[in-house]
């Protein structure tokens, strides 16, 4: 479903393990991304909140973040879930296209937050580079779209949708350090940050080397 790699004719012998590797990758996405954005509706749905409070004079920012972030999560998981249904093309590329408005919208909020926060150097760098990491990989796979490149925009859009989640895997990452009784300084935050895109990124394009490294080898013994 959602790994994009090579399903033609000749990897037919591989399609069920890619198709069950694929359910399995789209369910921890959306188990993720429904967790976070559940915790940020409690976190930011009252006024009154502490943590809205913190944001009260920058709420218009914030507010364009949570809105297009939160498109950005739901219509990604209907972008990887829709691209392999041929029925269902017209859906995928109508919620790709509300996907890119939507996480445009969140990067405009997102460029403010940063523009305007007053968190050290570090943490702001970082959180540039999350940004700057969902409009490269997202901008590559457009580029491969326009260009008719159908399994090269969809690897590229799955990394951008791992990046979209990279918020989620930072408040993972910060609620496992809390409980091991490590203290979240701003220099562990900013690493947390990096690493919150950057190591699922690596673990992702991993996986995608296993998988068609073996799929290639039984290619090969199937042609012996």
């Amino acid at each position: 479903m959602a790994v994009p790699l090579r399903t033609d004719g000749k990897g037919k012998h591989f399609a069920p393990v890619l198709a069950a590797a694929g359910l399995v990758l789209w369910l921890a996405l959306a188990v993720l991304g429904g967790d976070f954005l559940h915790a940020a509706y409690l976190k930011y749905s009252s006024l009154a909140s502490p943590a809205y409070a913190m944001f009260l004079a920058r709420r218009g920012w914030l507010w364009c973040h949570l809105a297009g972030g939160s498109l950005g999560v739901v219509l990604g998981l209907v972008q990887l879930i829709t691209q392999r249904w041929p029925r269902a093309l017209g859906v995928h590329r109508w919620c790709g296209r509300a996907y890119f408005a939507a996480m445009l919208v969140a990067v405009f909020g997102a460029a403010g937050l940063i523009a305007t926060s007053p968190a050290p150097m570090s943490i702001r760098v970082a959180f540039s580079a999350t940004m700057l990491a969902w409009l490269v990989t997202a901008g590559v796979g457009l580029v491969k779209i326009l260009r008719r490149d159908v399994q090269a925009h969809r690897r590229w859009m799955l990394r951008a949708y791992v990046v979209t989640l990279a918020p989620a895997m930072f408040r993972l990452g910060l609620a496992t350090a809390v409980g091991q009784g490590i203290a979240p300084s701003p220099g562990l935050i900013a690493w947390m940050l990096w690493g919150s895109w950057a190591l699922p990124l690596l673990v992702l394009g991993l996986g995608m080397w296993a998988m068609a490294h073996l799929d290639q080898s039984r290619m090969r013994h199937a042609g012996a």
